[in-house]
């Protein structure tokens, strides 16, 4: 059985740690900022999309600015993050979609969002939590890993481990989960050789899972 006054102090240690939210989706609410800005984070670091949605929404705030604008200009603004020959793709689409169908206006539920190509639960999740302060957990790899390492939960697949945590944690801490998870994702909690002797939630970690430790 899982002890909630461990997950509880595990999140306050957290946000003790992490204090200052330094996301691109949380720097502004506006929920086709927050999308894009998810959008270009998908496997690229922070320090390289900040400056990416930054250059493209000199360009293009609106839909309507976005599919004016030329592919190669979207490409210049946001390479060098992942994949941004398809990410501008995916940008494209959706914002032609948005003005054609959504009045230029980004869903506020789920279930609207992954009606769109290129959306997927996570981002769907990132977009309602933080554009529009709806309950939800986004779960990346992070999320989906460090749970189970600590041994709340034990779920295969992210969509398990949203339903589960959802069980487990208490509402008021459910929309900075992700953000404070991947921050100590990516400093502390690898996903090869965690860095456990710098850890301060080690104490309430059961290390599932972990065969090798720095």
């Amino acid at each position: 059985m899982v002890n909630q006054k461990n997950i509880v102090k595990t999140i306050q240690l957290l946000k003790k740690e992490y204090p200052e939210r330094e996301f691109p989706t949380t720097k502004k609410k506006d929920p086709y900022y927050v999308l894009v800005s998810c959008i270009l984070s998908l496997r690229t670091k922070d320090e390289v999309t900040y400056p990416a949605a930054q250059r493209l929404f000199d360009l293009a705030k609106t839909p309507e600015e976005m599919i004016e604008l030329p592919e190669e200009k979207i490409k210049e603004a946001i390479y060098p993050v992942g994949f941004y020959n398809n990410k501008t793709e995916t940008i494209r689409r959706i914002s032609k979609r948005l003005v054609e169908e959504c009045d230029s206006k980004v869903p506020d539920t789920i279930e609207e969002l992954l009606k769109f190509k290129g959306i997927g639960r996570k981002t769907a999740n990132i977009v309602i939590t933080q554009a529009f302060d709806k309950l939800g957990i986004a779960v990346d790899t992070h999320v989906n890993r460090i749970p189970n390492r600590l041994g709340w939960i034990r779920t295969k697949n992210p969509g398990e481990t949203e339903k589960e945590l959802k069980k487990i944690v208490p509402e008021k801490y459910w929309i900075e989960l992700n953000e404070l998870l991947v921050k100590h994702g990516q400093n502390i909690c690898t996903p090869i050789s965690p860095k456990c002797s710098e850890c301060i939630i080690e104490k309430y970690c059961k290390k599932v899972g972990v065969n090798r430790s720095r």
